[in-house]
């Protein structure tokens, strides 16, 4: 009977599923929605709350992760994840005939890639517009120069 137990009790924490805790990618769900999308990388989910209860449960669900960040956009919370978890972002958002629609994404390569690459042409952007100026204002104070040398 012992055995048995002990089996149980390593069955009930090796399946967290078993015990009914909700969530996708390590990412907290708020129990008793409808399933709109599911796959393995994309998890969406409506509920018939309001959207202010959605946002307070996540809230407290991931008050004390560090790395994540919360964006209000009006009508939508958009919250992202800044380390290295399965998860990329949560989006909460507010539906015109009631209720709140979650979308939970998995973190992909093509998010990581892209962010880069945007950034490294930026860079460039940026670099190119100063030395655009610098080469303009170059050209202007060296014809001042020697304007004022031959005048002298």
């Amino acid at each position: 009977m012992k055995k048995l137990m002990v089996l149980a009790v390593a069955l009930c924490i090796s399946c967290p599923s078993l015990l009914c805790a909700d969530d996708f990618l390590g990412a907290p769900v708020i129990p008793g929605g409808q399933t709109v999308t599911s796959d393995g990388s994309r998890l969406e989910n409506y509920y018939d709350m309001g959207y202010d209860e959605a946002v307070n449960f996540y809230k407290k669900a991931l008050k004390s992760e560090k790395y994540i960040k919360f964006w209000d956009r009006g009508g939508s919370t958009y919250i992202e994840e800044h380390l290295d978890r399965p998860w990329h972002s949560i989006t909460i958002l507010s539906r015109d005939k009631g209720g709140t629609s979650i979308v939970i994404l998995k973190d992909n390569w093509t998010w990581i890639i892209g962010t880069l690459i945007l950034r490294f042409i930026g860079t460039f952007a940026v670099l190119t517009c100063l030395y655009i100026a610098l080469s303009i204002s170059g050209a202007i104070l060296s014809r001042t120069a020697k304007a004022d040398a031959t005048k002298k």
